[in-house]
């Protein structure tokens, strides 16, 4: 695996090894050891993942930009499996040098690409392909309670989301988050 740093610390990309000839590819998708070897050093920490999600969307479908509060923070690896997708880490630790600021990937099928996004991240994505799944790993289970996010279409974080506004699908609940100038973070440096 190849591990890419990004323009903010702790926000990694990871490039599989594939290992293609003429009946196709075969590649780890993760592997903890592997992890623990090139990932934790980075990070500072280990980071030990306990629920797989998957979603399918399609063209123009926006999810997040999600979170979850402390205790329940969670740090997520996540790969496009079919399709294309656009991800983005919002960084929303007060005190951070890039609070405020993003990250965006293309993750797609053809390019395997995993993003790492950790705790303090608010996260999201949009379908630029026909249909996308979409598969997620996260270090802590999922806390309805906890819940929280930011709105996906607030213009103030400089995100190009590749979807125009009127073909972008959106959740009821996604539409209801807070404007980033608006939003009280729960995650302090």
């Amino acid at each position: 695996m190849e591990v890419i740093k990004t323009a903010i610390d702790g926000v990694l990309i990871i490039e599989p090894k594939i290992f293609g000839d003429a009946r196709g590819y075969f590649f780890e998708s993760f592997s903890q050891r592997d992890f623990d070897e090139n990932v934790a050093p980075i990070l500072g920490h280990k980071v030990n993942f306990v629920q797989d999600n998957e979603s399918m969307s399609n063209y123009g479908v926006m999810r997040g930009l999600h979170f979850q509060r402390p205790p329940f923070t969670q740090s997520k690896l996540v790969r496009c499996v079919k399709g294309a997708v656009l991800d983005v880490a919002v960084d929303i630790r007060k005190g951070s040098p890039t609070y405020g600021q993003h990250v965006a990937v293309e993750l797609t099928e053809g390019n395997h690409r995993q993003f790492f996004v950790p705790r303090g991240f608010a996260h999201g994505f949009s379908v630029l392909s026909e249909t996308a799944v979409f598969q997620y790993k996260c270090d802590e289970f999922y806390h309805p309670e906890a819940d929280g996010g930011i709105s996906i279409l607030d213009d103030s974080l400089g995100i190009d989301w590749r979807i125009p506004i009127g073909k972008a699908v959106l959740s009821e609940k996604d539409t209801k988050h807070p404007l980033f100038k608006k939003f009280v973070s729960p995650f302090y440096l």
